[in-house]
C-alpha cells in the first residue's frame, strides 16, 4: 500500500509536530508552535457555584490549563457566569469551556459567557435510538440541512463573541444517521465531525478544535489519523484534542490512557489533552502534564516532502504475518517477557514477580491470569522443572539442550556457534538499520526470534523503521522489543513504557515485548500486560469501561467503580461498563458486555450490550442485580479460594 504520510504524519522517521492553525481560547494559545495544553473536566454540580469553584481552582494549582464544566440545560450554562466571576474575584483567569449534549440552546446561551463550547455532532441536532435508516442521496442532504438550520445559529454566536468551539465525536455516540451510512467505524467518527466543520467553514467561522474519542484505543489512534488524513484533502488544519474517553480508574486508566494518546504525539498529533480517570479531576493532571512535557521539549525534524511506501494500513488493526516459532509469532498472541538475569540465584520463589507462585508444602505451582510467557536468565542455571507454558532464556555461552530453555545470541556469536536450538534461538540486536547480512541470516534461518533492543528515549520510531524494512522486504520473523527502564517512579515507568510499546502494539508490528523495570519486575510483568490489554491484543482480567464523572453524574462513580471491581475483578475477559448518566450509557460503553448506567437520582439500569434489560433499579441493589444479570447470561464464575 502507498500513502503519503504527510497526510497523517509529518516525518515518519523522526518527530515532526503536525502544524496546525492556532485558535485561542481566553487568553490560552493552542495549536502551531505552542506548548500542549492540559485540560480536565470538574464532577460537581454545576449548580453548586461554590464547589465548582473550589474544585477548579484545584484543577488549576495541579497546572490544568482550561476548566470545562458540564451544561445539561440554559440554568446550568447561565450559572456558568456565576463560576466566571467568583474565579475572576479571587485571582484565576483559566478559560472555562461549556460542555453540551442535547441542548443547542444551552451551547447559545454558554457562547455568550464562555471562552470555548464543546458539542457532540452526535448529539447536538440528533437522536440515538439505535435504528438503522435508509437514505437516498437526496434524503440525506436533507437531513444536512436540517443540521445547518440548528447549528448555525451557535456558529454565529461563536464567531461575534470570540468563542472558541470543540467539535467532539465520540465513538459511542454516533447518530444512528451516521451509523446507517458508514457503521459503527472511524471513517464514521471523522465524517460525523467534517460535517460539522464545513458548516462553520461556510460561515467563514475557524475558531475551531477537533476531537475523536473512543475508550477502545485502537479505534481512537485510526480515528484521529484519518480526521489528519480528510483534513489534509480539504486543506484544513484544525488543532487537536486528544483523550481516551472512559480510560477508567488507578493503573489500568493512566497506562490505557498513555497507550492511546502516546501513540498519536509520537506522530506529532495532538495539541491538548485530558486524561479521563474515574477519580478526582486534579489527579488526572500530573498524568497529562507527564505526557505533554515528553514532547514539548522535543525538536521537531526537518521534514523533506516525499512519499514513503509502508506495508500496512495505518487506518485498520491487523497483525503483521509471521512466521509461529515454538510459541511466538504466528495465530499467538503477543508474548511476555521478563528478566531475571541480574539474580544471583534462580529459584522457584523467583518466579513470583512473574505470576507463578510455588507451594512447597503442596508442591503446587498457582500460575496467575498475568503469568509471563519467556523468561531471561543470563548465565544462571534452572535446577527445577518449569511451570506451565513458561519458557527460559540463557545465554548462548552456558546454554545446554533442556526443555523448555532456549539461547540467547547476538549476531556474531549465533554466526559462529556450534550449538544452537532445532526449535528456537533469540537473536539480540542493538542495530537500527536492518542490514542485508541480517536479513540473509533471517531469509535462510527459521528458528530466529528477534530481539530489537533500542534503548534510547524516542526510540519507537526507529523499531517501528526497522520493523517496516523486514516486511518490505519479506521477513517474516517474530520480533520482540525489549528495553530497559531507570525511571524515577513506577508512574513514570508505566507511562513511558506505554507510550513506548503502545503504538507497535496498535499497529500490530510485535510478537511480545519486555519492559525491564530492574526496581520492581512484578511491575514490569503487570504492566506489561495492561499494556497488552488496552492495545486490545490480550486480555488477562475484566475490563471496566468508567466515564470519569462530570456534573451530570447520578451516582458516586468512584465508590461504586470500586464496589462493581471488588465483586468482579476476576471474570476474565468481561467488559463492564460504569456510566454517570444516560449522556455516557449505552453508546459511550460502545463495546461493553454490560452496563451500569445511572438514569435518574438513585435509579440504575442495566443493560446487556447496547440493550437496556433492566430499568430504575434502586442503587442499593443495582450491584447485586449486576450480578444476577452475569450469571443469567453465562458469564459468572465463581472466584477462586487460591
Amino acid at each position: 500500500m502507498k500513502l503519503d504520510l504527510q497526510e497523517y504524519c509529518m516525518d515518519f522517521k523522526g518527530y515532526s509536530r503536525f502544524l496546525t492553525r492556532e485558535v485561542m481560547v481566553g487568553d490560552v494559545s493552542i495549536g502551531a508552535n505552542n506548548p500542549i495544553r492540559v485540560q480536565s473536566m470538574t464532577t460537581t454540580d454545576t449548580m453548586d457555584t461554590e464547589g465548582t469553584v473550589e474544585q477548579s481552582i484545584r484543577m488549576i494549582k495541579a497546572g490544568c490549563e482550561l476548566v470545562r464544566i458540564t451544561a445539561p440545560s440554559i440554568k446550568e450554562a447561565k450559572n456558568l457566569e456565576l463560576i466566571k466571576k467568583s474565579l475572576k474575584d479571587k485571582g484565576f483567569r483559566v478559560p472555562l469551556i461549556a460542555d453540551i449534549h442535547f441542548t443547542p440552546n444551552a451551547a447559545e446561551v454558554a457562547a455568550g459567557i464562555v471562552e470555548k463550547v464543546r458539542i457532540n455532532p452526535g448529539n447536538f441536532a440528533d437522536r440515538k435510538k439505535f435504528e438503522v435508516i435508509e437514505y437516498s442521496s437526496q434524503s440525506y442532504e436533507d437531513e444536512l440541512s436540517r443540521i445547518s438550520e440548528r447549528f448555525s445559529p451557535l456558529v454565529k454566536i461563536c464567531k461575534n463573541n470570540g468563542t472558541a468551539m470543540r467539535i467532539g465525536t465520540n465513538h459511542g455516540s454516533l447518530s444512528d444517521r451516521i451509523l446507517s451510512k458508514y457503521g459503527d467505524t472511524p471513517l464514521g467518527m471523522v465524517e460525523s465531525a467534517m460535517e460539522f466543520l464545513r458548516i462553520c467553514e461556510y460561515w467563514n467561522y475557524y475558531d475551531i478544535i477537533l476531537s475523536m474519542k473512543a475508550s477502545n484505543t485502537q479505534v481512537m489512534v485510526q480515528a484521529y489519523r484519518l480526521l489528519i488524513n480528510k483534513m489534509a484533502k480539504e486543506n484544513m488544519r484544525y488543532p487537536l484534542h486528544l483523550g481516551v474517553t472512559e480510560a477508567g480508574d488507578g493503573e489500568d486508566g493512566r497506562i490505557k490512557s498513555a497507550v492511546g494518546i502516546g501513540a498519536l504525539l509520537e506522530d506529532g498529533i495532538g495539541d491538548t489533552i485530558r486524561v479521563s480517570l474515574t477519580e478526582d479531576p486534579e489527579a488526572e493532571i500530573p498524568v497529562a502534564k507527564f505526557l505533554a512535557q515528553r514532547y514539548d521539549d522535543l525538536e521537531s525534524s526537518i521534514f523533506s516532502n516525499l512519499k514513503t511506501e509502508i506495508p500496512y494500513d495505518p487506518y485498520f488493526h491487523s497483525k503483521r504475518r509471521t512466521s509461529q516459532i515454538h510459541h511466538i509469532g504466528g495465530d499467538n498472541v503477543p508474548r511476555v517477557f521478563c528478566d531475571l538475569s541480574e539474580f544471583d540465584e534462580i529459584t522457584p520463589e523467583s518466579l513470583a514477580p512473574l505470576g507463578y507462585l510455588y507451594s512447597l508444602d503442596k508442591d503446587k505451582w498457582h500460575i496467575s491470569d498475568q503469568a509471563a510467557d519467556y523468561f531471561f536468565i543470563g548465565k544462571n542455571k534452572i535446577n527445577f522443572e518449569l511451570p506451565g507454558l513458561l519458557s527460559g532464556i540463557q545465554h548462548h555461552s552456558v546454554w545446554s539442550e533442556s526443555a523448555g530453555v532456549f539461547p540467547l545470541f547476538d549476531i556474531k556469536n549465533y554466526k559462529s556457534a556450534t550449538k544452537k536450538s532445532k526449535i528456537l534461538n533469540f537473536l539480540r540486536i542493538e542495530e537500527k538499520t536492518f542490514s542485508s547480512e541480517l536479513k540473509s541470516l533471517l531469509a535462510s534461518d527459521k528458528t530466529i526470534a528477534l530481539i530489537i533492543d533500542h534503548n534510547q528515549k524516542h526510540s519507537l520510531k526507529s523499531q517501528r523503521n526497522f520493523i517496516i524494512d523486514m516486511m518490505n522486504q519479506n521477513i517474516a520473523s517474530p520480533v520482540i522489543v525489549w528495553k530497559n527502564y531507570a525511571s524515577k517512579s513506577n508512574s513514570e515507568f508505566q507511562l513511558s513504557s506505554a507510550i513506548d510499546i503502545g503504538s507497535l502494539m496498535i499497529d500490530g508490528l510485535v510478537d511480545g515485548m519486555n519492559i525491564n523495570y530492574m526496581s520492581d519486575r512484578s511491575l514490569s510483568n503487570q504492566t506489561s500486560f495492561g499494556i497488552l490489554q488496552a492495545s486490545r491484543l490480550r486480555i488477562s482480567k475484566t475490563e471496566y469501561i468508567s466515564c470519569p464523572s462530570c456534573g451530570r453524574t447520578l451516582f458516586n462513580l468512584q465508590s461504586t467503580t470500586n464496589e462493581i471491581r471488588s465483586v468482579t475483578d476476576h471474570l476474565k475477559g468481561v467488559k463492564i461498563g460504569i456510566m454517570g448518566c444516560i449522556v455516557n450509557g449505552p453508546g459511550e460503553m460502545a463495546d461493553a458486555d454490560y452496563g451500569y448506567v445511572g438514569t435518574g437520582v438513585g435509579n440504575i439500569s442495566l443493560y446487556k450490550g447496547q440493550t437496556v434489560v433492566r430499568k430504575n433499579i434502586p442503587s442499593e441493589k443495582a450491584v447485586d442485580a449486576l450480578i444476577s444479570l452475569i450469571k443469567d447470561n453465562g458469564d459468572w464464575v465463581e472466584p477462586s479460594e487460591d
